[in-house]
């Protein structure tokens, strides 16, 4: 069963080995942790429902305070502290469960006669606060579209896959895998995110390098709008003006509610493996990497980890011994103290496969590369989706771990990842405590590529503390990065918590053309209000 308070399964735990604790002991101290309130306390607090009886909704309607609890948060550090600590504010007056786009109108319709907001809900992934209920003296309903979860037609020769908007990743991949197709979307959030979720936040998947970001997979597909259904035709190119799938595109629920996606597919692949190479220092690291995606080299990802993050990836690896052998050959080869890690993934048919690989290591012995092979590369396609799992066995450690995320030109890489790691670094040390932060490059373009940061901080003597620290830290380094040619959000969208930093990187013009497309189509600003868009 899915924790109500957390990351997953709660039959899953990702546990710490003892090395990594002393390794993070070592750098910011020994944790302590807090007190979590229970599912019952927390269903107390829960208050009668503002939602008016329908009887010919009520079949669509949970106003249970447990269903109300588990979809009043999402996942960002701000969420996890309120769900641990049982202090949420503000709930849901009620959950939808549609399963038609008919429910779908049906709920639109008595929601805008009601004067009701619609908060639409995927996977509950979201760590910028899309789905978190605000107060606005208005009842609010949560519109869990997980009942639609099918995939509804698949055409093989134009290769379009039709789904309804709440299929969640790992169904969408059975699916199509049943048919001998992939999406090739992977986010880390794929166990729980949904491909409506994905188009509404524009994501990325770990594999865009080879099957392209939402948006190049995005083909088409229905809206339910309060001003009717938007129909979004499956075209390969257009010149027809403006797109409308890109007014879709990270909308967030501001435009409409999301019902089916229709998506281009890939067969399956013949081959895919995943490889590792280590580099001495950072310089030669980041400039292979440049290279590779600069040389349209037929890689399916591609990921680098500055030299704190290698460090801490084999410190919580697990294993001392073989780490320890593999440190030893490294050192031997040259790669030491500040070496970096990187993971690329090959994938496509055999002799694409052998050429990208070829190409790849040849680049990278250039630049001092040491290849190790598949053995790493395989554990890190094995936990790839389970390292969100990682916040838990923190949690109960005493320690709290987030991340920030952006993208930048690559002449500003090197100056935007120093500035982010220096503001985290030091956010705290008003307070005496230090923080542990460490980089990845995560998503590469020829012009520029993601940054993608982790920090990890000693929770403080009460949640309201370390609220603080976190925020703090967020707000801040946030700032600096709109501040320093990045971009707010790279792959998790804008949310609420994003939102104070959208006007500068839009620019005055372009936020007045964002609220006007809002306007249009929900004029009294019922659907996710105040997210994306104040």
């Amino acid at each position: 069963m899915r924790r109500w308070n957390g990351w997953g399964d709660e039959g899953f735990n990702l546990a710490m080995p003892e090395q990594g604790q002393d390794f993070l002991a070592s750098r910011i101290g020994d944790g302590r942790s807090l007190t979590d309130a229970t599912l019952e306390s927390v269903c107390a607090q829960v208050p009668e429902t503002r939602l008016s009886h329908e009887p010919e909704l009520d079949r669509l309607i949970d106003i249970s305070p447990e269903a109300r609890v588990r979809h009043a948060r999402g996942q960002s550090l701000a969420d996890w502290l309120a769900m641990r600590s049982g202090d949420f504010g503000v709930f849901p007056d009620g959950v939808a469960y549609p399963a038609t786009s008919e429910d779908v109108r049906a709920l639109l319709s008595w929601a805008s006669e009601n004067s009701v907001h619609l908060i639409p809900y995927g996977g509950g992934t979201s760590v910028a606060g899309h789905i978190n209920p605000l107060d606005k003296g208005q009842p609010v309903l949560t519109v869990d579209m997980g009942k639609m979860n099918r995939l509804l037609d698949l055409d093989p020769t134009s290769q379009i896959a039709t789904f309804g908007a709440g299929t969640p990743g790992p169904l969408v991949e059975s699916q199509l895998r049943a048919h001998g197709y992939t999406l090739g979307h992977f986010p880390q959030s794929f166990e729980l995110s949904t491909i409506g979720g994905w188009v509404a936040s524009r994501s990325s998947g770990q594999q865009s390098l080879r099957y392209g970001r939402i948006e190049q997979l995005f083909a088409g597909g229905s809206v339910e709008t309060l001003q009717g259904t938007l129909t979004l035709p499956t075209v390969p190119a257009s010149s027809a003006g403006p797109d409308i799938r890109e007014m879709i595109l990270g909308s967030e629920g501001r435009i409409g509610l999301i019902t089916e996606v229709k998506v281009r597919v890939t067969p399956l692949p013949e081959q895919e493996s995943f490889h590792v190479v280590f580099f001495p220092d950072w310089e030669r690291a980041r400039t292979a990497s440049r290279l590779l995606v600069q040389n349209r080299t037929q890689l399916s990802m591609l990921r680098l980890s500055n030299a704190v993050e290698t460090e801490t990836q084999l410190a919580l690896a697990g294993h001392p011994r073989l780490i320890g052998m593999l440190e030893r050959f490294l050192s031997l080869r040259g790669a030491s103290n500040g070496k970096c890690m990187m993971t690329f993934g090959v994938t496509g048919t055999r002799r694409q496969t052998r050429n990208a690989l070829k190409e790849t290591r040849n680049i990278c012995k250039a630049h001092n590369g040491v290849y190790t092979g598949t053995r790493l590369g395989d554990k890190w396609a094995a936990k790839r989706f389970t390292m969100p799992y990682l916040r838990e066995a923190l949690w109960q450690m005493g320690y709290a771990v987030d991340t920030l995320e952006t993208a930048t030109d690559w002449d500003n890489v090197d100056n935007l990842l120093g500035l982010i790691e220096t503001s985290i670094r030091d956010g705290l040390t008003d307070r005496q405590e230090n923080t542990h932060v460490f980089t990845h490059l995560s998503h590469f373009y020829g012009q520029g590529c993601s940054i993608y940061t982790t920090y990890v901080f000693r929770v403080g003597d009460s949640y309201e503390e370390t609220f603080a620290r976190w925020q703090k830290l967020k707000t801040s380094t946030s700032e600096l990065i709109v501040n320093n040619r990045g971009t707010i959000s790279h792959q998790h969208g804008v949310g609420k918590d994003h939102a104070p930093y959208l006007p500068v990187e839009k620019g005055e013009l372009g936020m007045l053309a964002i609220r006007s497309l809002c306007s249009t189509f929900d004029p009294d600003a019922i659907l996710n209000p105040e997210t994306l868009v104040k």
